[in-house]
């Protein structure tokens, strides 16, 4: 799992909520979309990259929609099935329409909550 947030508290916070759900026995996290396609392109191979990812839409330098336009270019071959939920507090509807093109596989509001983890789980990993 990766969540990608430039919010540290936000961040520290959902790290306590996974480790608390047990839903992972990996979570990575990166502070911005760079960050995070740097982190993915230093695992070893496409079997190690996260089966969620969890992104936020607005993000300073390389924002939600940047990276995940940037992780659809990478080939197929590198990218594993990954699930993408896109967190967002508000959107824009020039935002909508653009996540409608980039195919992501739902969109929660934050904060992230026990519950909505578990309709993420259930919805995308049948758990």
């Amino acid at each position: 799992m990766l969540l990608v947030d430039d919010d540290s508290t936000n961040n520290f916070l959902n790290e306590l909520l996974f480790k608390s759900l047990e839903v992972t026995d990996r979570l990575l996290v990166a502070e911005g979309g760079a960050e995070a396609l740097e982190l993915i392109g230093r695992l070893p191979g496409p079997a190690e990259e996260p089966a969620l990812i969890l992104l936020d839409v607005n993000m300073p330098g390389m924002n939600g929609i940047q990276f995940l336009e940037a992780y659809k270019q990478r080939p197929q071959a590198e990218r594993r099935a990954t699930v993408i939920i896109m967190l967002t507090t508000t959107m824009d509807a020039r935002d909508l329409s653009r996540l409608d093109e980039l195919h992501i596989d739902g969109l929660v509001s934050k904060p992230l909550t026990k519950e909505k983890i578990e309709d993420i789980l259930r919805l995308h990993f049948q758990r």
